[in-house]
Parts: structure tokens; sequence; C-alpha cells
């Protein structure tokens, strides 16, 4: 999984979440905002945090802004910010921005100036935006607690026309295997000789470490 460059501005539990999640995935983060104490407190949790006003352009322009590969705008309840600072980061060059909305008009006003996309919390919960955003090939992934989650991958091409017995997932990964999907079926509890395709989705529960390492090998 290539290391990627992101920068997250406003650092509230949603943006803190996603911050660190990429951080620990591999990521070069950079942590923005407004609040000193915050901008302190999670500075050894990322690759840099700073202190910025994000709607101020000049401050913006000088992070290097455009050299980030995405922009996550996590403002608070400060819809109008929210705005600016998308409306900034998309014109100095940020090619993927999402941004965080606290309703549908919120949202209908970001995509049209140009958010590549927009999240609600209470729906996107930062960690599976993260993991989202870092590879194409997970396509859920569910936070049960701070240590245990359930992830929906692309099959490794490892894994392909071996068994669930061949590969003894759970021993050499530390994960269990909930579900394989394949096209529009799913199967619940895998069979040993069930054998894994290419194309297959892997639903499953682990460590959020052990998951990490199960994502790396997903090219």
């Amino acid at each position: 999984m290539s290391k990627r460059q992101f920068i997250v501005i406003g650092l509230g539990r949603f943006g803190t979440s996603v911050a660190e999640t990429l951080y620990s995935l591999g990521n070069d983060v950079l942590a923005v905002d407004f609040d000193e104490d915050v901008v302190q407190n999670i500075s050894d949790k990322v690759t840099h945090a700073v202190q910025v006003d994000a709607n101020d352009e000049n401050s913006l322009r000088a992070l290097g802004i455009r050299n980030f590969d995405c922009a996550v705008i996590s403002i608070g309840t400060n819809i109008q910010s929210s705005i600016l600072a998308t409306l900034l980061v998309k014109e100095l060059g940020v090619k993927y921005v999402v941004t965080k909305a606290t309703n549908a008009l919120h949202a209908k006003v970001l995509y049209k100036i140009g958010a590549n996309r927009v999240v609600f919390p209470e729906r996107d919960m930062g960690v599976r935006v993260a993991h989202n955003l870092v590879s194409s090939n997970i396509l859920d992934y569910i936070e049960l607690s701070p240590d245990y989650s359930i992830a929906e991958v692309v099959s490794p091409e490892e894994w392909h026309n071996k068994t669930v017995r061949e590969l003894n997932i759970r021993a050499r990964y530390g994960i269990n295997v909930m579900a394989i999907k394949r096209n529009n079926d799913i199967d619940v509890s895998p069979l040993p000789d069930t054998v894994i395709e290419q194309g297959d989705i892997i639903v499953a529960i682990g460590s959020i470490e052990e998951l990490n390492k199960l994502e790396s090998l997903v090219k």
C-alpha cells in the first residue's frame, strides 16, 4: 500500500479519528486546527500538527497544500467556515477533498463548490472513512471497539484458488472470516473446504492491528 499525503483540517472527534487512523496506516498526515491546545494533543499521533486559520488563504498556501493527495475538512458546526475551507483547498490545487457536513443542504453546497465526497459523522465514522481513503480495496470498515473491527476486503491475490483450511487464516493472520461475498451470493461462516477466488469479498473480524496487516496484502 503506497504512502500518501493527507491534510486533516478541524480536529474535533471526527477529524482526530481520521487523522490518527490515517497515520496509523503508515501515511503522512498534517493535522490542522485553530485551537493550539488541540494541536498539541495530537502532535505525537500524526506526522505534523500546526495551528492555522483554515479560512486564511495565505496560511494554507504556506503549508504547501497543493502537494497533498487528499484534504479532509472536518470543521465543527461553523458551516460558513467549512464551505470556505473547502473552496480554498480546491482552488489551491488539492485534487481530492472530503468534507464533513451537518445537514443535507450543507452537503449540497459542498458538492456544488467542488467537494469530491461529503460525509456525515453519524453515518460515516472517522475510522471507516480513513480506511476507505487509503485503499479502494477496503470496501467497508466498522469499528466495534477501540481494539476490534470488521472489514470488507477484496481477496488478496495470494489467497486465490486456495481453501480456507489451506490458508489457515485464523492462525496465520489472527483474524476470523465471517463471510465471503461472490457476485450476488454471500457464504456466511464458510467451510474449511471453501475455495477463495479472484474477486471474492472477504468479511473479516479481528484486531485493528491484524486487519491493518491484511490491508497491506491487498494490492
